[in-house]
């Protein structure tokens, strides 16, 4: 049985999608750039705030400044509307419960910025959780393991006794590197050939998958 199970939060345990497309979009309209459907973000998203608008903005508009002046929109839109959309997937809430029931400990490991990260984490779970982490300064965003090893380090965990969940190819790399096991998350923003790709130890097709294969 696994110590700990680290989640990945956006298309892992909330499907956020809409909320922050909405507000890309809107923050590119803002400058006059076109916009994009929504099923584009799915690619867009899962490598931080400024990769997202680097993505979104068209390729001759990439500069440092455009980036930069394009992503203050979207943090004062998306700071006011993060939440519009997003819900945890179905079952999240009860997998988390059945997890804690077991006594194995629970932690989210994020791209997202970490204010946002634990503005969300706590509205849609409250303190469930036993470390929350998003990006922030003196870290390296994933797939560099340093998040995943602080929050080991923290819980007092060694990576032989974690188990990481995510939507992407950014996490099971994250994992791997971080020297723990890995179950790749289908009813994300990403794809199942993708996350088999990207060698996951496990395939969860629903929540419940998470506790079988944490608690096995």
């Amino acid at each position: 049985m696994y110590k700990l199970v680290i989640f990945d939060l956006d298309g892992t345990l909330v499907n956020s999608l809409e909320d922050l497309g909405n507000a890309c979009n809107s923050a590119l309209e803002r400058f006059g750039y076109p916009t994009h459907p929504m099923d584009s973000f799915r690619y867009f998203v899962g490598d931080g705030v400024p990769m997202l608008i680097c993505r979104a903005l068209p390729e001759s508009e990439r500069s440092e400044e455009n980036i930069a002046r394009v992503k203050a929109v979207f943090d004062e839109i998306y700071g006011r509307n993060y939440n519009v959309c997003t819900r945890p997937y179905d079952g999240i809430t009860e997998l988390l419960d059945k997890l804690k029931a077991e006594g194995i400990l629970i932690a989210v490991a994020s791209n997202k910025p970490d204010n946002f990260t634990q503005t969300i984490v706590t509205s849609m779970f409250g303190d469930t959780f036993s470390y929350v982490s998003g990006k922030k300064e003196g870290f390296e965003k994933k797939p560099d393991p340093q998040i995943a090893l602080h929050i080991m380090e923290k819980l007092g965990v060694s990576p032989k006794d974690v188990l990481f969940a995510g939507d992407s190819s950014v996490d099971m790399q994250t994992a791997h590197n971080a020297g723990c096991d890995c179950i790749g998350c289908v009813w994300g923003f990403r794809t199942l050939q993708e996350l088999t790709d990207n060698k996951a130890t496990y395939i969860a097709n629903s929540p419940i998958d998470i506790f079988n294969a944490a608690v096995k």
